[in-house]
Order: C-alpha cells, then sequence, then structure tokens
C-alpha cells in the first residue's frame, strides 16, 4: 500500500519507496486532470456547435428533447456513482465522454444568454480558481475531511433554494444562490482533490486505478462546471 487510506500524506519509511509513491501519485493525479480537461473540452466544443446551429437549437430546445437533454446528465452521474464498480473499465470510459457529451447540449444555451467574450472571461475567472483550489488541496497538510458535512449542506441549500426560486423568480435570492454556489464549489474543489488524493492506493490492477482516476474526473469536472455557471449568473453579460 503506498498511502494509508486514512491519512493522504503517510508514507513508507524507505526514500526509494517514497519516490516511488510520488512519481505514482503524480502519474493518478495527472491522469485525473487528463480526464477531466477532456471531458470539458468535449462539453465545450458540443456546446458551441449546437449553439451556431439554428436548426439543432430549435430540434433540441423547441421539443420535447429538451426535457430528455436536460435530465439525461443526472442519469449518468447516478449510473457511474452506483454501477462503476460492475462495469469494465471501457464501458466507464464511454459512458464518461457520453456525459460530457450530452452536458455540452445542455449547456448550448449558455451561449444563447449571454455573450461569448463575457463566456471566455468568466471561463478563465472559473479555470484560475478551480486551479488554485485544487493546488491548495492537493498540498495542504490540512485534513480538510471536517469540511464535507459543511459543503454537503450547503450544496442542499443551494439545490433546494433554486428549486424555490424557479417558482418565486427572484433576483435578491437568486444573487444570494450564485454567491453561496460559488463559495461551495470552490471549496468542494479543494476538498474532492484532498479526497481523490487520498482515494490513492498502489495496487497492480490498472482497470480498479483507472475506475478511481475517472470517477476523480467526474468528481473535479462537475465542480468546475457548476463553478463556472455560478460565476456566469454573477459576472456573465447577458445579450
Amino acid at each position: 500500500m503506498a498511502i494509508q487510506p486514512n491519512n493522504p500524506f503517510a508514507t513508507r519509511a524507505g526514500t526509494g519507496e517514497s519516490a516511488l509513491v510520488d512519481e505514482g501519485l503524480r502519474a493518478y493525479m495527472l491522469r485525473v486532470y487528463n480526464y477531466m480537461a477532456s471531458g470539458l473540452a468535449l462539453t465545450g466544443i458540443i456546446a458551441f456547435m449546437v449553439a451556431s446551429s439554428p436548426t439543432l437549437i430549435n430540434a433540441i430546445f423547441g421539443s420535447p428533447l429538451a426535457f430528455v437533454v436536460m435530465l439525461a446528465p443526472l442519469g449518468f452521474v447516478f449510473g457511474l456513482s452506483f454501477g462503476i464498480h460492475k462495469m469494465r473499465f471501457s464501458t466507464a470510459q464511454a459512458l464518461f465522454w457520453a456525459y460530457s457529451a450530452v452536458m455540452g447540449l445542455s449547456m448550448a444555451t449558455i451561449f444563447l444568454q449571454f455573450t461569448g467574450a463575457s463566456v471566455a472571461r468568466v471561463f478563465f475567472i472559473s479555470a484560475g480558481t478551480f486551479a488554485a483550489m485544487s493546488l491548495y488541496g492537493y498540498t495542504t497538510k490540512k485534513d480538510l475531511t471536517g469540511l464535507g458535512s459543511f459543503l454537503f449542506m450547503g450544496l442542499i441549500g443551494v439545490v433546494v433554494a433554486s428549486i424555490v426560486n424557479m417558482f418565486l423568480a427572484s433576483t435578491a435570492l437568486h444573487f444570494a444562490i450564485s454567491v453561496i454556489g460559488v463559495l461551495v464549489f470552490v471549496g468542494l474543489t479543494a476538498y474532492d482533490t484532498q479526497a481523490i488524493r487520498r482515494m490513492y492506493v498502489e495496487s497492480d490492477g490498472s482497470e480498479v486505478m483507472g475506475k478511481k482516476a475517472l470517477m476523480g474526473a467526474l468528481r473535479l469536472y462537475l465542480d468546475f462546471i457548476n463553478l463556472f455557471i455560478m460565476l456566469l449568473q454573477l459576472f456573465g453579460q447577458r445579450r
């Protein structure tokens, strides 16, 4: 075992073994970030292509298919989260790419609601914030486990408040949800990064490690997407 599950910072005593652990951990984290970045790239490309085609926009969002597009990503997340241990790694990969593609369909409306310049600006703000918090979560010696329940409660509060505001249409509540949402997903980025590092266990089974990396990428992908959406609600310039 390279890193004890309950202590992400503990390694074996030997200097040579510690070096191997560090090398393996870096490779593992790089794999996580590569999956995440590839998923985000696929989402962005599909969102832009759909938004650039009035025919596709009308076909998807001018029909009941819009509800399928909006709800399908949730189904993919639950499917991967609860079923990945039973499926082959290749199947899990395919579901991850399919999820990223469907998210691109559902996020196409962003390019219709906000100007391209503001979308790009908020994307770089989100990327910088995400990178800083993920780096903090990876390097900090402080155990962030205690933040998990607090952040989860905040996430539930954001979801419930968002549903309520669908009926109230309150501008003030919408602003508050966006601000709290940014804080929650900033915290989750650091928390999830440390949790992904903690999950790292050296194993001869490359498929097991591949699944761990894929699920880690999914967690960080969700953190980034939600952080981006919340910041866009605050700083995006509507058309």
